[in-house]
């Protein structure tokens, strides 16, 4: 086991493409850690530049406190598990599994013993005699993790192995995945492209944009308290819905937001965990709700009610997804390569969609596709950023 310490890390390719922008980061002794974000945010340059399979263009890397720049992969005892699981479909199951042991010129006793640890560990014991194509994805999955197992990294890397899977099967590796990490104890790097996999997964995730480090926290404190509206649209399914309104105070004295021409007052308690909030009292600023702050059905509650029109509805059994309009001026949060968020609407592009909102509300029979409706809005559920994207704290 180890620590990991990405230090002011850069990798620049000869082109002058610059993939990982000044990425601090300390990874704990034991630890469950995911880099998430969409394709070429940075989250599997850093990966390999941690497996030594990439040079490092600027700042240092350690594990377990050592500097590592220029040690090769062999010498860092880091194992990685592929997307491709990399099975060799010659040998068995116990031959996949012995092989990188045989490399090290481990003695034959100690090599047995330890693939039997390994198989019992993911079971695979009754397998052990079968080749890679009797086996199904998850099956030759477990093989990957196993042969990486038997030589009892420090670290363990892993580069979107579900990716292959069925929907069903990523549900049952991933949890298995998790249960061997806590029960080995063992450091481990995880990158996704998935946030379901990264909020299910990690004990921490961090959040990758345009190659540089967005925010890192523990799962649930990226749902509860986004740094920026990248991670805010990023983190959650569906989408966080983004909007832009304007912060007033109503005769009343209290503080509200205009959700499209419907005011909406927000409750003390918010007001109460956004301390700079009146800060931006008669400016624009950006407004977030989750599909989840909306309800149907609840009782009316002035202030805290809009009318909307509905698009379509998708029903799940258990709930309703709703795609509706409010007139809100709705924005797009994008992934810039420079490394900012681009925040604008989609109106000229598709004016049908620039309102396009989704609430996830109970089951009800009477909600139906192209109606108007009464949504009841939960404030305490607001989340306020500024213009340029930032959290407002």
């Amino acid at each position: 086991m180890a620590t990991i310490e990405f230090q002011q890390i850069f990798k620049v390719y000869s082109n002058g493409y610059t993939a990982l922008k000044n990425l601090s980061l300390d990874i704990k002794d034991g630890e469950f850690l995911v880099f998430v974000g969409p394709s070429g945010c940075g989250k599997s340059t850093a990966l390999r530049m941690l497996a030594g399979l990439e040079e490092i263009s600027g700042g240092k890397l350690l594990i377990g406190g050592e500097i590592v720049n220029d040690k090769t992969p062999q010498e860092r005892n880091i194992a990685m598990v592929f997307q491709n699981y990399a099975l060799y479909p010659h040998m068995t199951v116990r031959e996949n599994m012995e092989f990188p042991l045989k490399m090290l010129k481990m003695p034959k006793a100690e090599r047995q013993k330890r693939v039997i640890a390994a198989a019992e560990k993911l079971g695979l014991t009754n397998l052990l005699d079968n080749k890679p194509k009797q086996m199904s994805g998850g099956q030759r999955q477990r093989v990957a993790m196993g042969r990486a197992i038997v030589r009892n990294p420090s670290v363990f890397l892993m580069d979107e192995p579900l990716s292959n899977l069925d929907a069903k099967m990523r549900v049952q590796i991933r949890t298995e995945i998790s249960q061997l990490q806590r029960n080995m104890g063992i450091t481990m790097v995880y990158v996704t492209h998935d946030q379901v996999e990264a909020m299910t997964m990690g004990d921490r995730v961090a959040v990758m944009k345009g190659g540089e480090l967005q925010q890192i926290a523990p799962p649930q404190e990226l749902y509860d308290s986004p740094a920026n509206t990248f991670v805010a649209a990023f983190i959650g399914s569906p989408a966080m819905n983004i909007f832009r309104s304007k912060l007033i105070k109503n005769e009343m004295g209290d503080l509200i937001i205009n959700f499209g021409n419907q005011p909406l007052v927000i409750d003390p308690e918010t007001i109460n965990r956004y301390q700079q909030l009146e800060n931006y009292l008669n400016q624009e600023i950006l407004v977030g709700l989750r599909p989840e702050a909306f309800a149907y059905g609840d009782k009316i509650s002035q202030g805290h009610n809009i009318e909307v029109d509905i698009e379509t509805v998708e029903s799940l059994g258990h709930e309703m997804i709703i795609y509706f309009h409010a007139g809100v001026d709705k924005i797009e949060v994008a992934e810039n390569r420079d490394g900012g968020s681009e925040i604008g609407t989609n109106k000229e592009e598709n004016p049908q969609d620039s309102s396009l909102l989704i609430a996830r509300v109970a089951t009800a029979q009477e909600i139906l596709g192209k109606s108007k409706i009464t949504l009841t809005v939960d404030t305490k559920k607001l989340y306020f950023f500024d213009q340029d994207g930032e959290a407002i704290i």
